[in-house]
C-alpha cells in the first residue's frame, strides 16, 4: 500500500473524520535530504475530526504523530498537518 491510503487509512480510523485529505508533495523536494527516487517522502494532511474539539494545535499534532509514529520513523521525512474540529474557522 503506498504511503498516502496508509496515512488516510490509520487516520480515518482513529480519528473518524469527517474531512481528510492527504496530498503527496514528494514531487516539490525530489533532490532534498530526505527525499527518494521513488517519492512518498512528504505529505500534506488536512484533516476535520470532532475527535479535536476542546484540543490546542499542539495537542492535535501529537495526535497525529502519535498516529503515524511507525511511518514518521520509517518512510515519511516530512509532515504537513492542518487540524480542524468541525466549528473552527478555516484560516
Amino acid at each position: 500500500m503506498n504511503v498516502a491510503l496508509q496515512i488516510n487509512s490509520i487516520l480515518t480510523d482513529a480519528l473518524k473524520p469527517v474531512e481528510i485529505q492527504v496530498v503527496d508533495q514528494s514531487y516539490l523536494h525530489v533532490g532534498h535530504a530526505g527525499a527518494r527516487p521513488e517519492g512518498q517522502t512528504h505529505f500534506e494532511v488536512v484533516i476535520t475530526s470532532a475527535l479535536f474539539t476542546g484540543k490546542s494545535r499542539i495537542e492535535r499534532h501529537r495526535m497525529i504523530n502519535d498516529l503515524l509514529f511507525d511511518l514518521l520513523c520509517h518512510q515519511i521525512h516530512a509532515l504537513s498537518v492542518k487540524t480542524y474540529a468541525p466549528d473552527d474557522p478555516r484560516k
